[in-house]
């Protein structure tokens, strides 16, 4: 069956525009768009989390050549008209904002005629090829640590931990592991969770109202990281809970928990 065009997964894994009943249904039917809508999520947080990261070490020369290449690679692509390559971003002559081989960044363009608006495939296709290289900058700036002789940062330390079990029907070689960091942060590590067909939401219960919250989704990885509201209250809320969710639009509790387990200090 054809899948969803790849400018709908972007708005779609971004929170751009709502999922209509059409995307849903297939969603639900196809495991390559819903891996696509995954992936991407994934990515974008990953953009969200360096946000505050300051003073990065200049990315290697060879880096901006690979973006420029994979830009140029999209303007070839078949179907893309004259004055659409005309209009793709690269290094443009006399730009002083863009180091030598690195492609200039321009505003506005197709990205920015509204949350519905038609991103075009070689656009996607080049923003795609540019944010997956700055990640991999990110990543390398962070183990490099820029450079600096200073010595790394203390490890956080754990103000509570939990053991998950599996819960309910499932099965039970299922089971994760939490801690939460005085940064004010809950990291999750999971192993042997079911295959779903929607995605894993992490949640907050309070035992005796079995009031909740939902913290965070974890993607396709084994762990993941999620910040935590700065007021919570995990002596009420001490209960974690980890559920299958469908891409469904709701945002209430599936009812179908994978993963439980109780915060201890």
């Amino acid at each position: 069956m054809p899948h969803l065009e790849h400018d709908r997964l972007v708005f779609l894994a971004l929170g751009e525009s709502e999922a209509e009943d059409v995307d849903r249904t297939h969603l639900d039917g196809c495991p390559h768009c819903r891996g696509e809508v995954e992936n991407l999520r994934h990515v974008a947080g990953l953009g969200a989390a360096t946000q505050g990261l300051r003073d990065l070490p200049d990315p290697p020369e060879h880096l901006w050549q690979g973006i420029t290449s994979e830009i140029r690679a999209a303007q070839d692509l078949p179907g893309l008209t004259a004055d659409a390559r005309r209009r793709a971003p690269g290094p443009r002559t006399g730009d002083t904002s863009a180091a030598p081989g690195r492609p200039a960044v321009t505003g506005g363009g197709p990205a920015a005629r509204g949350r519905r608006g038609r991103v075009p495939r070689w656009l996607a296709t080049a923003t795609t090829a540019v944010a997956a290289a700055a990640v991999g900058v990110v990543g390398t700036a962070v183990v490099l640590g820029g450079g600096s002789t200073d010595p790394a940062p203390p490890a956080q330390a754990v103000v509570a931990s939990a053991r998950l079990d599996a819960y309910g029907s499932t099965p039970p070689q299922a089971r994760g592991d939490v801690r939460v960091l005085d940064s004010g942060e809950l990291h999750l590590h999971v192993a042997n969770l079911p295959a779903v067909s929607g995605y894993y939401e992490v949640w907050l219960i309070d035992p005796r109202t079995m009031e909740m919250f939902s913290i965070g989704v974890l993607g396709t990885g084994s762990e993941v990281l999620l910040p935590l509201p700065p007021t919570v209250d995990l002596g009420k809320y001490s209960v974690v809970d980890v559920s299958a969710e469908q891409f469904d639009n709701d945002t209430a509790h599936s009812g179908d928990s994978l993963l439980r387990g109780s915060l201890t200090g």
